[in-house]
């Protein structure tokens, strides 16, 4: 099994950044490929962007193109969201999840197994 634990959350101001941080143990992090989700109340989980393998492949949906950057550290088994020119709309819990079934997930949940417990982020105006 594997186990996702996310940190980084917190209230910000529009504008702001944040940096998420999702520790990966329980199996080899290399194996994973890995991505950002979140979920706004009353709203479905969408996705944020992925992340291949050894991260040479990224894919970023359109609320996050240009604005957050995704990245990996195999030597701390860690994925990263770079969260920059925050809005209001980005309030949500973000989650990230990870497979071994792919070089890199898709934007649809069900091609990860493995998720995180979630990280609030607030963005006032």
């Amino acid at each position: 099994q594997v186990q996702l634990v996310e940190s980084g959350g917190r209230l910000e101001q529009a504008g702001g950044s944040l940096r998420l941080s999702c520790v990966a143990s329980g199996r080899t992090f290399s194996m994973l490929a890995m991505a950002w989700f979140r979920q706004a109340p009353g709203k479905e989980r969408e996705c944020v962007g992925t992340i291949s393998r050894n991260g040479d492949l990224t894919y970023y949906t359109d609320s996050a193109k240009g604005r957050f950057t995704i990245s990996r550290d195999g030597a701390k088994n860690t994925v990263y969201l770079q969260m920059n020119n925050l809005k209001p709309e980005d309030t949500a819990v973000y989650y990230c999840a990870g497979t071994s079934r792919y070089y890199r997930g898709g934007v649809d949940a069900t091609h990860y197994d493995f998720w995180g417990q979630g990280t609030q982020v607030t963005v006032s105006s």
